[in-house]
């Protein structure tokens, strides 16, 4: 599949070309330079054929972020098979620009020169202005007027293969009549797949750049000692034991108070990447005290219904011994009881190797299916050993009990009173299954129901 990268300095309208291609909002955009910071890669059809596009940070070096990001974009490019090189058609052709485009030009690839921002025919005479960059292909353009961005695209086109139909094959459904179970519950089978989709989640500067960085192998993350570096979630995936870990390292969430800008927009995104995710890496900073916001950000996990695996980062910089920091994690996160905590420094990448396992593991238990026979053997024990408290002096019955869902796992307990099982009694039967199945990493959703009552949406 070929791949485009867009380069060029900040704020001339990269993200907007890359959104406009990929026809929805992926990357943010703003006014403010430096918006893109990380190299962002989406999978798109040029006039029906696959490719994919970069859109990278914006070519500076006035401080040490924006040299960083100047190396990702300057990798981005040396990667890409064609590019495309973008300029403010508001502005006069500069030195900088010409040195950008000629060393661009000296890859050997398919490059085309746009002015952006030539938003009516009046303008069109200062674009050719940039006639002196000597390129060959010159695009002028206005992305957020929609002009002059087909004949761009008819280019990039004529650089791509043709789409090779796929050989669909035609399979019988198998017959499976759901009323053969007892209750009637929708129970969703599992969907196959080979991918596990992991967030990278934690307050600003506690190291997640640097651990998905050494997670995938190699620098794909902007990282500096500047607080807020991630804007945009980074996308990157590895191989590893026959599974493909997709990583997104969000941005960093900060106090309410002292959100800016941009970063309310990278915070909605961050919320929309845990929507999607399996598991939360939850990156806390043994450096520094814990924080209220540490707290705030784990319940971003509990409230998806993620599977959390808790790391503790910067561990050569730690504060306090081993023993007092899980005590005091497991004190401020007791709804992530179920977590795995484990210590690591993501600059020295020392653990960080242990972390892929655990991955595996969590994901298993993840999407762990318990038998129905041995799901109701079990709730008949603990309710012999701990009797169900009565409601009001009538008797309180679990008739059945089914899994009807995976990740995570999701358990229905049908009832003649299911609004009377208390929270302490569901906890309850919640560490029996527990003791009884391999379930770390991993919440347990346990819902009661009527006989007879369909699952909804479990919105409890």
């Amino acid at each position: 599949m070929k791949t485009i990268a867009i380069i060029g300095k900040p704020n001339v309208g990269k993200s907007s070309l890359f959104n406009r291609i990929a026809k929805q909002r992926i990357a943010i955009t703003s006014d403010f330079s430096g918006t893109t910071r990380d190299v962002k890669e989406h999978e798109v059809e040029i006039s029906e054929k696959p490719c994919k596009i970069l859109d990278t940070g914006g070519l500076d070096d006035r401080d040490e972020l924006f040299e960083n990001i100047r190396v990702k974009s300057i990798e981005a490019s040396e990667l890409a098979d064609i590019i495309i090189m973008m300029v403010d058609g508001k502005m006069l052709p500069d030195d900088e620009d010409k040195k950008i485009f000629y060393s661009l030009q000296s890859q050997n690839k398919p490059i085309a020169l746009v002015i952006n921002k030539i938003d009516n025919d009046k303008e069109i005479e200062r674009a050719w202005e940039f006639g002196e960059f000597g390129a060959e292909n010159i695009f002028p353009i206005s992305v957020s007027h929609n002009r002059g961005v087909t004949k761009l695209l008819q280019w990039i086109s004529s650089y791509l293969p043709e789409n090779k139909p796929e050989l669909i094959l035609e399979t019988n459904e198998d017959d499976f009549d759901l009323d053969d179970f007892a209750p009637k519950m929708d129970i969703k089978e599992d969907e196959e797949t080979n991918e596990i989709n992991v967030a990278i989640i934690g307050r600003v500067n506690v190291g997640k750049s640097s651990l998905l960085n050494s997670l995938v192998g190699e620098e794909r993350a902007v990282v500096s000692s500047i607080a807020g570096t991630t804007i945009d979630p980074v996308d990157e995936n590895i191989t590893y034991k026959d599974k493909i870990i997709n990583f997104v390292d969000t941005a960093g969430v900060r106090k309410r108070s002292k959100i800016e800008g941009i970063e309310k927009y990278a915070l909605m995104r961050t919320n929309d990447m845990l929507e999607n995710a399996d598991i939360a890496l939850l990156v806390l900073d043994s450096s520094e005290p814990f924080k209220e916001l540490d707290e705030r950000i784990a319940n971003l996990a509990d409230k998806n219904n993620l599977g959390v695996i808790i790391v503790l980062n910067k561990w050569d910089k730690r504060l306090e011994s081993y023993e007092e920091s899980i005590d005091e994690i497991r004190d401020r996160f007791k709804f992530l009881a179920f977590a795995p905590i484990i210590t690591v420094s993501a600059l020295s990448k020392q653990r960080v190797y242990k972390i892929k396992d655990l991955i595996l593991s969590v994901y298993e238990n993840y999407k762990r299916r318990i038998s129905t026979s041995k799901l109701n053997e079990l709730i008949k024990k603990a309710t012999i050993r701990h009797q169900l408290p009565a409601d009001k002096t009538k008797r309180v019955k679990i008739y059945f009990a089914t899994q009807y869902d995976i990740k995570p796992p999701k358990i229905a307990l049908v009832m003649n009173r299911p609004k009377a099982l208390h929270f302490s009694y569901k906890r309850y039967l919640t560490n029996k299954l527990r003791e009884a199945f391999e379930l770390e990493g991993t919440p347990v959703l346990m819902y009661p129901r009527a006989r007879g009552e369909k699952d909804e949406s479990q919105s409890e």
